[in-house]
């Protein structure tokens, strides 16, 4: 399997250490009985929210108070699998890199017997409510984001 932003497969999955638990719906199914290609998407932010959550990040931005928020810049998802409805699927969450006010986030969706069926990447900003224009992440902030492997170096 040839995915643009994945050099080795297997490395790259084994960097992640946070998932979030989905059951496909029936409204989520198409008239074929396969997952709508729109809802990884969904699942996507349901996994990022909750691992942004484990980070301590959404607390401060969903405060009124605060001064920043995060923005989605992009994101893709490419199917690998076909997904039906009643499934459970793992939706695994990494942040791949991290800019200045920027982190490119990976995500990887298993279903109960270990298969891949879909992976995904998007690009997340931090930016002020005021200016909407990007805020750089403290060192902290930095440090909780980044990846695994990068600590290790």
């Amino acid at each position: 399997m040839k995915i643009s932003y994945i050099e080795d497969f297997e490395a790259w999955q084994k960097e992640f250490t946070f998932s979030y638990p989905v059951k496909v719906r029936f409204s989520e199914t198409d008239l074929f009985g396969h997952l709508n290609n729109t809802v990884p998407f969904v699942y996507f932010e349901q996994a990022r929210i909750e691992y942004l959550k484990s980070l301590g990040f959404m607390q401060d931005w969903v405060n009124p108070s605060n001064e920043t928020i995060p923005v989605v810049a992009n994101l893709q998802c490419d199917f690998l699998k076909q997904v039906f409805f009643d499934e459970d699927i793992n939706v695994f969450v990494k942040a791949n890199s991290v800019g200045n006010s920027s982190v490119d986030i990976h995500y990887l969706g298993l279903n109960r017997t270990g298969v891949p069926v879909f992976v995904g990447r998007g690009t997340m900003v931090q930016i002020s409510k005021t200016t909407g224009k990007g805020v750089a992440w403290t060192d902290l902030e930095k440090e909780q984001l980044r990846p695994t492997e990068q600590l290790q170096k």
